[in-house]
């Protein structure tokens, strides 16, 4: 049902181009006969609409990954720096957030681990909505805050670092054995930030993959056993996608490079002060209204990495 909807939705937006162009060409061709100015207008606005259309439409065709129409689930830590980058940390997880509430997709924080004192040590969303993942992929990496610290009572500016790392939400379920005796389960308390709601028991479930070093966290449902199974099938989303890389030398494609989180490493600076910027190392797009990237208007960004590549 979801590759039927997908397919209905790219042919009506063909056949939306389709009358576009007719209803163009035929604005263009009654603004050479009548001379109108009134027409000529509307020729522009037309064609404005139409190449909007197209831009989209291309921007649609570099949706070919394998799994770029699956949800994705997002990974952030903070690097080092204590408060400073758990609060970056923290910033860029409502940046995100934001960014899902405004395309009106799903989210669901799946583990979430507060900072000492301010902002996030590391936390997981899982943001589910139609090619979320291939949307989302190329935000893999490091990213770079500079602005004058309000941890800081000298007001000096501060540099931090934070890593996202985004996989694909694989639905159906993956051909990969994990073996009970790799595995080390831990339990803990839900963390977050407090109420109701917030649950007494052990029951949020941390994996780790000996053999491969993968973590895996989930605290978002009420029952251990629930979190465990969440919890090993992100594992095995990882491992599938590990080995894929492996066997086909893809990893940047389907995971995104890992670096260290430091300086010389980043994707994207956002620079505060001394003056305002954005800019993705990787395409140049640079913007100086950090204030709405930082809000969730990220989209230029992902569509400025999604189009240089061919």
């Amino acid at each position: 049902m979801r590759e039927r909807a997908q397919s209905v939705a790219t042919l009506q937006h063909f056949k939306k181009l389709d009358t576009l162009k007719a209803d163009t060409e035929t604005a263009l061709e009654l603004a050479r006969e009548a001379n109108d100015p009134e027409f000529l207008s509307e020729a522009g606005r037309l064609v404005d609409e139409l190449a909007q259309g197209v831009g989209e439409l291309e921007f649609k065709c570099k949706m070919n990954g394998e799994f770029d129409s699956q949800n994705a689930i997002i990974e952030i830590n903070s690097g080092a720096g204590g408060t400073e980058s758990q609060d970056w940390a923290d910033m860029l997880l409502r940046m995100y957030m934001r960014w899902a509430e405004k395309k009106r997709y799903g989210i669901e924080v799946m583990d979430y681990q507060p900072g000492e004192g301010a902002g996030i040590k590391n936390a997981t969303l899982l943001i589910s909505g139609t090619y979320v993942y291939g949307n989302l992929r190329n935000e893999s990496g490091v990213h770079r805050l500079v602005r004058i610290s309000p941890f800081d009572s000298n007001a000096r500016r501060h540099t931090s670092f934070a890593s996202v790392s985004v996989t694909p939400d694989i639905e159906e379920e993956v051909d990969v054995t994990v073996n009970e005796a790799d595995l080390r389960i831990d339990t803990y308390r839900s963390s977050g930030a407090g109420g109701q709601h917030v649950n007494k028991t052990d029951s949020a479930v941390r994996l780790t993959h000996i053999p491969s070093g993968i973590i895996v966290a989930c605290q978002s449902e009420r029952s251990q056993h629930k979190n465990k199974a969440r919890a090993l099938k992100i594992l095995k989303s990882k491992l599938f996608e590990r080995e894929q890389a492996q066997q086909q030398a893809k990893m940047d494609q389907i995971k995104g490079v890992r670096k260290k989180i430091d300086f010389g490493s980043q994707v994207r600076n956002y620079v505060m002060q001394p003056y305002q910027l954005v800019k993705d190392l990787r395409s140049s797009y640079e913007t100086s209204d950090v204030n709405s990237v930082l809000d969730g208007d990220i989209d230029p960004l992902i569509e400025s990495c999604l189009l240089m590549t061919e």
